[in-house]
């Protein structure tokens, strides 16, 4: 059970960010959370017990285990810092005297960044060509960082402060938002930004397909109507199956050569006469005499 337990610490303290110099005051809350799981805490508070008392076995027991757990303490401290910071701090002798050095300098540090941050959530500005969920999930980590630094901005105003920062394209949306009756949550926001922007994502995809010019549109329709196909070797010709029937053609309408008039030559009664008659001659092949 305890091998598992400090299994667990050590995976903690592995996933715990080296302190760099800045966001002092979040490194701090989760180094003394890891401090306090493994039971060295108190070191950070509680001074080392004087060496002459009274009761000096049981005294000395305690500031063994006082010993002990302030380099455990100490170490974690100077471990989860960068090795620059490392090298600056290596040489202070006790973890409370640590713990306070860095307190000194870096809280003063973040307190001068308030100012940064108040200025950085009043200016952000949300755009249409970014994807709106992103640009509140970074104004959302501003607004945390005023919670960290003991800043309690009222949730109410910094919710009402978002809506009003929702891009051009978000304006039906941020007017919705205004006239609701009850206060939303940051949270509340946050998942109805994220419903209306997969409508809007929606509605995009729908527009891209429905895209298309009014004239490609109306060949499109008068070139292949239903039941129609065309042939993809022959361009222009239809396959067998097709329900296209061919229109009649038209007679072609002609001059006559024997008459001149507006026929063919087959279809002249003129000549289908002369046919009929033997030789050709009108009187039955017999000549008029006299």
């Amino acid at each position: 059970m305890a091998a598992t337990q400090r299994d667990i610490i050590n995976t903690n303290f592995q996933k715990l960010e080296k302190f760099e110099g800045v966001e002092f005051r979040r490194w701090q809350k989760k180094m003394h959370f890891l401090l306090t799981t493994l039971k060295v805490v108190y070191v950070l508070n509680t001074p080392r017990l004087p060496e002459e008392e009274e009761n000096e076995s049981l005294e000395t027991s305690r500031r063994i285990k006082w010993d002990n757990d302030d380099y455990i303490c100490r170490w974690h401290i100077l471990n989860g810092m960068r090795d620059s910071l490392f090298d600056v701090y290596q040489n202070v002798e006790y973890a409370k005297m640590l713990w306070e050095s860095l307190e000194s300098k870096y809280m003063t540090k973040d307190a001068s960044s308030k100012k940064f941050l108040i200025s950085n959530f009043n200016s952000y500005k949300m755009v249409d060509s970014r994807p709106l969920m992103e640009q509140f999930h970074e104004i959302q980590r501003l607004y945390d960082q005023l919670l960290i630094h003991n800043m309690h901005v009222n949730e109410t105003f910094a919710v009402g402060s978002i809506i009003d920062k929702l891009p051009p394209s978000w304006k039906e949306v941020k007017n919705s938002l205004k006239r609701k009756k009850e206060d939303l949550s940051m949270e509340q926001l946050g998942r109805r930004l994220q419903i209306e922007e997969g409508i809007k994502l929606r509605e995009g995809d729908n527009g891209k397909k429905n895209d298309l010019p009014i004239s490609s549109i109306n060949v499109m329709e008068e070139g292949q109507s239903s039941g129609t196909k065309k042939n993809k070797k022959h361009p222009g010709k239809f396959t067998k199956g097709s329900k296209f029937q061919k229109k009649p053609k038209d007679k072609k309408v002609g001059s006559c050569w024997e008459c001149g008039g507006p026929h063919f030559k087959r279809d002249c009664l003129k000549v289908k006469k002369k046919k009929a008659r033997p030789n050709g001659h009108p009187n039955g092949g017999q000549d008029n005499q006299g």
